[in-house]
């Protein structure tokens, strides 16, 4: 922006600081703004490096002080971005603009509203062992904790010593958070108990996995796993007395989903949209049922040859049934990162997890879900151009096109005949969708201050077919746990879902009598793992989406 066009920016911000009183006045327009998309992305990287958390003594800084501090900053972070002028940019170069405006609105809102440093004793969790399959770990989480699947393995000497260094910080983090965490929502308290032992488990068996090569590690874990014991046991001693809700409630969590995930919905709509998926997925169950009647009943695998077997046969058929059908362009690495995380045979007395006795019935149906590693892939071997989109999200902005593109192609590809000659498969698809409805409107619940998470459980379980999900089963009580941490999360697999078809049906019917599946499934992954209302407008030219997030 040149000057001539800065000034009465500036003269507009002085004329209404001059109206406030001196506690509200509006923050400096302090540091440079860019004058044209090529400085975009290098204003992206410094605002990145804004968002971190001061560190003290190499300790993320998550005191009153310093997040209060943090606050006050981004309105003037805030102030640079909105003074950008982006007349003449191409759709493209503004959606990356709103990728930045979505980011830092989630970091207010963070400020305002969620608070996980002083109301989420599991922000403070330090250990992840295991993967996740989103371009960037899900929920509210302390900058710097230690993602083991993201090393390359066998791990290095120096990858090892880099581990055991950042272990080290843990238990300093865990005696801040005694500090900090002053809130009083009882049911996140309560919960993260759960989430704080889990993690010792997992550090007492990494340990235990380390301790032959690298037994510093396995000594830096064990001190941690201590630590994380001892910080459960307070936790748990200061529960009782929290008697406050959870829940972020109904006005908080439309504002959530407009602002940051940019999504043209409230927290009403939401209720109405998820609703009728449940009872659509109940019902075409149902007539799925009554159509395979007579066929064999289901028998689960038994055996760790036969579920290596039959997964690995489910993978071959998935990725020639895209090419032969013309569903995407198949590429090289789409395969092996299938493979990677086909899992493995557990033996089990009674019920799996609810995604075990999916895939135990039919492999075939969770290959689908899989698309998220072909999306992580895509990201790793095909980075987009824009550092911007090629940078997972903070706030879980791409939870929708992640999570939405996953569950939307189960159903998607079932019509494009993917289990021809498996009819029973197509009762999982809808069984998975009835799942994800029903945790997605006990989330909506959690956060409309309609019940509490015992409650979602509960309505979870009873909407969930085949008896597959007990309330107190591990499975739900760590999704809706989850859910209740990072509002909008819960409900983007189906919302996700939703507008993504709904940009297949305005793709198609802009291209009618020419449209080509591939070629819109090409496009769509093009785009990065954005919010889907960003691809939309990209890949239509029609704005109605994001604009009716926008709207207040």
């Amino acid at each position: 922006m040149r000057l001539t066009q800065l000034a009465p920016f500036l003269y507009a911000v002085l004329l209404l600081a001059s109206c406030q009183p001196p506690e509200k006045a509006l923050p400096d327009l302090t540091g440079p703004v860019p004058t044209a998309y090529d400085e975009l992305g290098d204003f992206f990287l410094q605002w990145r490096e804004f968002h971190k958390p001061v560190e003290v003594d190499g300790i993320p800084d998550y005191s009153l002080e310093a997040m209060s501090t943090q606050h006050k900053e981004l309105a003037s972070w805030q102030l640079r971005l909105n003074a950008i002028d982006t007349t003449g940019w191409s759709i493209a170069q503004q959606v990356d603009w709103f990728i930045i405006w979505a980011e830092m609105n989630g970091l207010d809102f963070a400020h305002r509203v969620k608070k996980p440093w002083s109301r989420d004793p599991a922000f403070y969790c330090w250990f992840f062992s295991y993967p996740t399959d989103v371009p960037e770990r899900e929920g509210p989480n302390a900058f710097g904790a230690v993602e083991y699947d993201y090393y390359q393995k066998p791990l290095s000497a120096d990858d090892a010593a880099q581990i055991a260094e950042q272990l080290k910080k843990g238990p300093a983090l865990f005696e801040q958070a005694k500090i900090n965490l002053t809130g009083n929502a009882r049911d996140l308290w309560v919960l993260s108990e759960r989430s704080i032992r889990s993690q010792s488990n997992d550090l007492e068996q990494f340990a235990a996995f380390m301790e032959a090569d690298y037994p510093d590690l396995a000594a830096a874990a064990r001190e941690l796993k201590a630590a994380s014991d001892e910080y459960a046991d307070w936790v748990a001693s200061q529960s009782n007395s929290k008697n406050g809700i959870s829940g972020v409630g109904k006005e908080n969590y439309t504002w959530n989903l407009k602002k940051v995930h940019l999504l043209p919905y409230s927290w009403e709509q939401e209720v109405t949209l998820v609703e009728r998926e449940l009872w659509r997925s109940h019902s075409s169950l149902r007539l799925e049922e009554n159509q395979n009647r007579n066929l064999p009943q289901w028998r689960n695998l038994d055996s760790e040859e036969e579920y290596n077997r039959v997964v690995g046969e489910a993978i071959d058929d998935f990725m020639a049934f895209l090419d032969r059908e013309e569903i995407l362009t198949v590429k090289d690495y789409m395969d092996p990162a299938m493979r990677e995380r086909a899992g493995s045979y557990e033996e089990a007395d009674g019920l799996r997890g609810f995604f075990s006795e999916i895939i135990y019935r039919d492999p075939m149906t969770m290959r689908a879900h899989h698309y998220h590693w072909i999306d992580l892939a895509r990201m790793r071997e095909e980075p987009h151009s824009s550092i911007i989109r090629s940078t997972p999200s903070r706030y879980n902005l791409f939870d929708g096109r992640a999570e939405g593109m996953a569950t939307g192609a189960e159903e998607m590809l079932m019509h494009a005949g993917l289990y021809e000659g498996r009819p029973r498969g197509r009762e999982l698809v809808w069984v998975m969708l009835a799942q994800r409805a029903a945790r997605a409107m006990g989330a909506l619940y959690q956060h409309g201050q309609i019940m509490d998470h015992d409650g979602s459980t509960k309505f979870a379980s009873k909407w969930t077919p085949w008896g597959l999900v007990p309330a107190d089963g591990n499975t739900i009580q760590g999704e809706e746990h989850f859910y209740l941490r990072q509002p909008a999360y819960g409900t983007s697999y189906v919302i996700g879902k939703i507008e993504i078809e709904r940009l297949l049906a305005e793709y198609s019917r802009q291209r009618e009598g020419n449209f080509k599946l591939k070629d819109f499934f090409d496009e769509f992954n093009s785009k990065g793992v954005i919010p889907v209302s960003l691809i939309y407008w990209e890949m239509t030219g029609d704005k109605s989406m994001l604009n009716a997030a926008l709207k207040d």
